[in-house]
């Protein structure tokens, strides 16, 4: 089940720019930073209410951040929503005919699995859905 939004991940370009803008609109500091080697990004994050802002800074010129930066800019990369069984949703999902670009979780950031779905299925939104590891 979807449980709602979990953050919103946004591709940005200068980290240290970023993270002080995001801390004067939110009033609040980030929380955590942390690498994710396989995804070639840093992500910092922001607490927002029930919910969190991602920023994601690319590692990696070839990076799939540093390339939507290119060709998009910098902005709102994806929306992630949490859910209760990462396995069950993708398995109704894919029944109902939507398309995975992993449809096999695999770990991201904040103690998460994550998978992601297609765009081009989704209204041209990238749609994230995770589920914290240790609830699984």
């Amino acid at each position: 089940m979807i449980l709602g939004i979990e953050h919103l991940g946004i591709a940005i370009a200068d980290s240290a720019k970023a993270i002080d803008t995001f801390e004067k609109i939110l009033g609040t500091r980030k929380t955590k930073t942390e690498s994710v080697a396989s995804e070639k990004v840093n992500t910092h994050f922001f607490p927002a209410g029930e919910s969190q802002i991602e920023l994601l800074e690319s590692t990696d010129p070839e990076g799939v951040i540093s390339k939507y930066i290119a060709k998009r800019g910098q902005g709102i990369h994806h929306i992630a929503l949490k859910t209760d069984n990462i396995l069950a949703e993708v398995e109704r999902l894919l029944a109902l005919g939507f398309e995975f670009i992993n449809p096999v979780p695999k770990e991201g950031a904040d103690n998460k699995l994550i998978v992601f779905l297609h765009p081009r299925c989704t209204e041209g939104v990238l749609i994230e859905l995770c589920q914290d590891k240790s609830d699984v």
